[in-house]
C-alpha cells in the first residue's frame, strides 16, 4: 500500500540556497528509485526558508528499511544540522486518491511491470 511523507523545513538564513541544491540532489536521485511514486516539494509563499516536501512511495517498510539508507543521501543527512533552524517535522499519511494525467499513469503502469 503506498504511503505518503509530509516533511516541513524551516530553513537557517544563509543556508537557502544549500538546502536546495542538496534536496534537489537527493529528490532526482530517488526519483529513479522502483517503489518512488512522486514528490512535489513547496515553498511558503510569505517565507522563503519555510518549505513543505511531499513525497509518495509504493513501501513503508521499503523507504524506512533500504531508501533512507541510499548512499546518495548521505552528504543530505550530515548536512540537516547546518541547514535546518530546528528540527523538521515528518508526517505519515495513506494516499486515496492519486489523479494524474494519462501519460503519466500510463509511465507508471510501465515502471509496475
Amino acid at each position: 500500500m503506498s504511503v505518503a511523507y509530509v516533511i516541513h523545513f524551516t530553513v537557517r538564513d544563509g543556508q537557502r540556497e544549500r538546502f536546495l541544491r542538496l534536496l534537489t540532489d537527493v529528490l532526482y536521485a530517488m526519483a529513479h528509485e522502483v517503489n518512488y511514486r512522486g514528490a512535489v516539494l513547496h515553498e511558503d509563499p510569505a517565507d522563503p526558508n519555510r518549505f513543505l516536501l511531499h513525497e509518495v512511495w509504493a513501501d513503508h517498510d521499503d523507504v524506512v528499511k533500504v531508501q533512507i539508507h541510499r548512499s546518495y543521501r548521505r552528504e543530505w543527512h550530515e548536512a540537516l544540522r547546518e541547514l535546518l533552524d530546528g528540527d523538521r517535522t515528518i508526517e505519515v499519511w495513506r494516499p486515496v486518491a492519486f489523479p494524474t494525467s494519462a501519460p503519466e499513469m500510463a509511465r507508471l503502469a510501465m515502471r509496475r511491470l
